[in-house]
């Protein structure tokens, strides 16, 4: 995980892109957003470029490809699972069979869509904090290197 890197929000509604636009600027955390309209032109993202995201945040109702499909081609595509990127649902789809759906898909999360800009900026505070606290495999990724050359120096 690259706590460091764009956080990509597959969302078609432009309202909910301009409220979560305006969230994250306000937030100031530092990650680029990029906007996906649907769960194809993110896809197309993700398999062609070498940037790790720092997390996705996904509706689920979308055109072309929708959430669910979409989170199984991320799970499933090896070169993005050893990215470890945390992938959310974010949605007002928020019934019982998308919850078991998503959760048996190895989701890192479910978070229904709040009706108040407040609660909405609270959500998107709570799983940004969160997801830059956590720990992921590749954090260890430079002490290992830095281990390696330690030990190579050493044995010159």
């Amino acid at each position: 995980m690259n706590t460091n890197g764009p956080v990509i929000v597959i969302e078609d509604d432009e309202d909910d892109q301009q409220f979560l636009t305006e969230i994250f600027e306000k937030l100031n955390y530092g990650n680029k957003i990029m906007f996906f309209a649907d769960g194809k032109l993110a896809l197309d993202f993700l398999t062609q470029t070498d940037i790790a995201p720092f997390l996705i945040l996904s509706d689920i109702n979308m055109p072309r490809i929708d959430g669910m499909a979409l989170r199984q081609m991320v799970k499933q595509n090896e070169k993005l699972n050893v990215k470890c990127i945390p992938y959310l649902f974010f949605t007002t789809a928020a019934d019982k069979k998308f919850v078991l759906d998503a959760y048996s898909m190895s989701v890192q999360g479910f978070f229904k869509k709040p009706k108040s800009y407040d609660k909405l900026e609270s959500t998107v505070k709570v799983i940004m904090d969160y997801w830059k606290e956590c720990i992921s495999p590749h954090q260890f990724d430079d002490e290992l290197v830095g281990v390696v050359r330690a030990t190579s120096s050493s044995e010159a």
